[in-house]
């Protein structure tokens, strides 16, 4: 009996090995759907059209992009969740939607068990820019001392509640122990009107969103919010170069699967993605719009995940943030 049951069990191993092998040889044999959870035009949207385009060649496929934004990113990331874990619909991975918002609310899915994630693909560095006529300030210490003279009375705009611009300068002001008013705006675009004519006259910005302003000397950049400078502004120093060691904060974006998707197309996604953020064609087009480059292992994002949402959560907790 014992070998029976045995060699039933060996044959069933044999049998799942040659499926899951047929799987990875198999797939894909039709165009994937990458849901992005927020609008066309925005940031993140430009990233996942400029991987998908990398990425689509090298499976073989066409990567049809599906903008699904409302409710700060969860509208589309939970439709995503529902989704059969065929390999064949993925979710571009943010923040928001993966790290915030499950601290700020409720959300219709869960982050940790309704998905596999697959690689980073990038993150996008926030920047540290005054207005010079209403801030005059040209480093972070000099700014520190401005601000701590004045407390409460400095503003620094964001596009939301939860927004990297709102946590990054949240985080600073915990860090540096200065205090800040957070002024939230419904668009970038009026918020980059009043930041140029000192009416909120702080920002720690996403570099793409405040390029053009920097190039006419419109406002002054102080410093990055990473560990590294950025490409895009090579001549702009860290936080940490300029004494606050502890300090980090970015936007990243990367790509998952629904829960469940079989493990051999999450290890040929993983391989191709890596490859296709590893393209020097692709990685001019990201640098061009301030974006840095940078992917992982399936195993070193979720790793990376779990640990944004306690720093993340902590933080937020700290600066007694809340919806309204």
């Amino acid at each position: 009996m014992r070998q029976t049951v045995g060699g039933l069990l060996a044959a069933f191993c044999a049998t799942l090995a040659l499926a899951t092998s047929a799987v990875a040889q198999s797939y894909p044999d039709r165009p994937l759907k990458l849901i992005m959870p927020f609008g066309a035009g925005s940031a993140s949207d430009s990233i996942a059209r400029i991987v998908a385009d990398g990425l689509g060649p090298r499976l073989g496929q066409r990567i049809v992009v599906e903008n699904r934004p409302g409710a700060g990113g969860n509208n589309g990331t939970a439709a995503a969740a529902k989704a059969a874990p065929d390999g064949y619909t993925l979710v571009f991975a943010a923040p928001g939607p993966f790290v915030i918002n499950r601290t700020l609310g409720g959300l219709p899915y869960n982050p940790e068990t309704d998905f596999e994630p697959i690689s980073l693909v990038a993150r996008l560095v926030n920047v540290l820019v005054v207005n010079p006529s209403k801030v005059p300030v040209k480093s972070v210490s000099e700014f520190i001392t401005y601000v701590r003279s004045k407390p409460g009375q400095i503003s620094y705009s964001s596009v939301g509640l939860g927004s990297s611009q709102h946590l990054a300068a949240a985080y600073f002001d915990i860090v540096a122990g200065t205090e800040m008013q957070h002024v939230p705006y419904p668009s970038g675009s009026q918020l980059a009107i009043d930041l140029v004519s000192g009416e909120v006259p702080v920002s720690f910005q996403l570099i793409p969103n405040v390029a053009s302003q920097l190039a006419a000397g419109q406002v002054r950049a102080l410093a990055v919010t990473t560990k590294e400078r950025s490409k895009a502004l090579p001549d702009v120093p860290t936080m940490g170069e300029q004494g606050l060691a502890d300090y980090e904060s970015y936007a990243w974006f990367g790509i998952a699967a629904p829960k469940g998707t079989p493990q051999a197309v999450i290890d040929r996604l993983n391989r191709e993605i890596v490859a296709t953020v590893a393209d020097s064609a692709v990685q001019k087009r990201l640098i061009e719009i301030g974006v840095e480059p940078e992917s992982s292992t399936a195993a070193q994002f979720k790793a990376f995940i779990a640990a944004e949402s306690v720093k993340w959560a902590d933080i937020i907790a700290k600066a007694g943030i809340k919806l309204n």
